[in-house]
């Protein structure tokens, strides 16, 4: 459910990437829409999905790896055209996905890392980017996004953890690179919230929207964030 900060938000816009066909697509500032307007934005959006997008505009985060925006913009055809008929979200992307996967295993990534997940069935080292924090025996890395999307899951984004994702190995936790490092710790503190409720058996939804309501509140109080974080630490389970 749209969260909105306020009566009304500013356009977020950072500049404008083109136009398909009736479209003008815009690059915008994700941090501003996830803390103003929707904490559920990720990669991009467009108006059946977030109605705050005005109807003739596509969204896309800034990225900090550019080079993914053309899938972004397929997908959004995709699903526009097909929720503009009354097709369900849910349906409609995954015909987007299959579209888009498509388009990605012509890329020359999919293409020399593919024998690592469908041969060697391991994680290639390519991916972590780097450690970013370890507690309680979970390790937190930084990861390639790209790669993720590329190889295991076209719809992973921000962060993700082993206790929704099969690929993620046991007492690891993701931050996709895409995400700015301004934004990683309110990630990090959304994807410990949710994994310490799964370990405890709640299932993904109710364990994502807690996680949401958490990560938005500390969105708009981040002096709050560090004392947060450290309640949530000291909860690091199985």
């Amino acid at each position: 459910m749209m969260k909105k900060y306020g009566e009304s938000f500013k356009h977020p816009s950072i500049k404008k990437f083109g136009t398909r066909g009736k479209f003008a697509i815009w690059v915008v500032d994700g941090n501003y829409v996830r803390t103003y307007i929707d904490e559920e934005f990720t990669n991009y959006g467009q108006h059946y999905r977030f109605k705050f997008i005005p109807q003739n505009e596509f969204w896309l985060d800034k990225e900090a790896n550019e080079g993914e925006a053309n899938y972004f913009i397929d997908s959004m055809l995709v699903i526009n055209r097909l929720m503009a008929k009354g097709v369900s979200h849910k349906k409609a992307v995954k015909v987007a996905d299959r579209v888009e996967r498509r388009e990605r295993h012509k890329s020359k990534v999919f293409k020399r890392f593919v024998h690592w997940v469908f041969h060697l069935k391991k994680v290639p080292k390519e991916i972590y980017k780097k450690l970013l924090q370890e507690f309680n025996g979970i390790k937190v890395w930084l990861v390639d996004g790209e790669l993720v999307r590329d190889l295991f899951y076209i719809d992973f984004t921000e962060g993700g953890h082993d206790k929704v994702y099969f690929f993620i190995p046991e007492k690891e936790i993701w931050i996709d690179d895409d995400i700015s490092p301004y934004e990683r710790k309110f990630v990090l503190l959304h994807e410990l919230h949710e994994r310490t409720l799964m370990a405890k058996g709640i299932k993904y939804g109710p364990s994502h929207e807690s996680s949401s309501k958490i990560e938005f509140f500390c969105r708009h109080h981040p002096n709050k964030l560090k004392k947060i974080m450290k309640e949530e630490i000291e909860k690091i389970g199985d």
